[in-house]
């Protein structure tokens, strides 16, 4: 895919080539400040490895959300490998929550992830798999973007993630943050008594403080005003319910951009942990390499204003279209039950693939 998009309920940026591309978020800010129009594209999870940014050889920018005129039906796409298996999964969240339950660390909250891959019959196209998304959650934000910037030559990142990482529009910042998950039942009456239980859940409500007294303490370094209620909401997409806390602030320099509030944001301990060093560093030593998930895609142009979502529910197509690697995690605490997590990660998943139409395994299928 030779293009970035990026397709909300109230807009949609589209852009085609590529007039200069950027590794670094630091070189695509410069390129703002010299007088680039745009810059489109993804950071990856990981702060300290390349990017996938660039000035496009054209934007556009509509109102309203994306209809595409027709939606060609997917080849079939088959689950081939679970990275790492549903047993070693639980293994890691297991460690992690003897780790967590010690008083004498200072480790609070480590996000466990896992991935699968799909085999797909014939090349898929990332414009297509994104409609599908679309058609399927329409409240989404739903993007593609070409990764080739970052040295993913020909790859795709593809998802359709609930959550803004943050807007910026004049002075005006806008966040909704989301940490602490419980998987949906088909079940109305079920379903219902779990949104309770994840309201009224101290595990999560811990959880998603940590996010938000992060979010409070970056956001404080550029913003005069901040306006947080004291208590999250639920919102809830097809698969999970979350705690969502909507955030508000007043930028204190007006020069402070949309990506250089994503830069100071990401990635955030709703997708890294808490502390935020330590939480990457035990991530990177445990786990095998995210690459974008759990990163940003958005854009910024040469005001400043911009949206930055966050990297989740999503998955990295290939060069040859053929493969498809998604991604799933979720908060690990002192609390958490390594089994439930499991759950958790098989319900995310479920977004991404879901949409190809193809099967997420159970995790009886593997784990007795």
């Amino acid at each position: 895919m030779d293009g970035f998009l990026l397709a909300q309920p109230e807009g949609v940026l589209r852009t085609t080539g590529v007039r200069t591309a950027f590794d670094e978020a630091g070189r695509a800010a410069a390129a703002l400040r010299a007088g680039a129009e745009i810059v489109v594209g993804a950071l990856a999870f990981d702060p300290s490895n390349p990017a996938a940014l660039c000035v496009p050889e054209r934007a556009e920018h509509t109102a309203g959300p994306w209809r595409p005129a027709a939606i060609p039906p997917l080849p079939p796409v088959q689950v081939t490998t679970e990275i790492p298996s549903p047993a070693e999964h639980i293994a890691r969240v297991t460690k992690l929550v003897e780790q967590l339950s010690d008083p004498g660390q200072p480790l609070r909250k480590v996000v466990a992830a896992r991935s699968l891959l799909a085999e797909a019959d014939t090349p898929l196209d990332p414009e297509v798999v994104a409609a599908h998304l679309l058609a399927r959650h329409p409240l989404a934000n739903v993007f593609a973007v070409d990764l080739t910037p970052s040295g993913r030559t020909g790859a795709t990142l593809v998802g359709a993630t609930p959550e803004v990482l943050v807007a910026r529009h004049g002075e005006i910042v806008t966040l909704h943050p989301l940490a602490g998950t419980m998987p949906r039942h088909p079940d109305p009456r079920i379903d219902a008594e779990r949104s309770r239980e994840l309201l009224s859940s101290s595990k999560n409500r811990a959880e998603h403080a940590f996010v938000i007294d992060w979010i409070r303490e970056r956001l404080a370094t550029v913003c005069t005003e901040l306006a947080i209620p004291d208590g999250p909401r639920l919102i809830n997409t097809a698969e999970v319910w979350h705690l969502a806390t909507p955030i508000r602030g007043r930028l204190r320099d007006p020069a402070v951009t949309a990506l250089d509030l994503a830069v100071l944001l990401q990635p955030t301990p709703a997708v890294c942990g808490t502390p935020t060093e330590l939480a990457l560093e035990t991530i990177t030593e445990l786990e095998e390499e995210r690459g974008f998930y759990g990163g940003a895609v958005g854009w910024c142009d040469a005001r400043g204003d911009g949206e930055w979502v966050v990297a989740i529910r999503c998955a990295e197509l290939s060069a040859d279209c053929r493969t498809v690697r998604a991604f799933g995690g979720g908060g690990i605490v002192a609390a958490s039950d390594p089994r439930s997590e499991l759950d958790e990660t098989t319900a995310k998943l479920r977004t991404l693939l879901g949409a190809l139409h193809c099967r997420v395994p159970s995790d009886d299928d593997v784990v007795g």
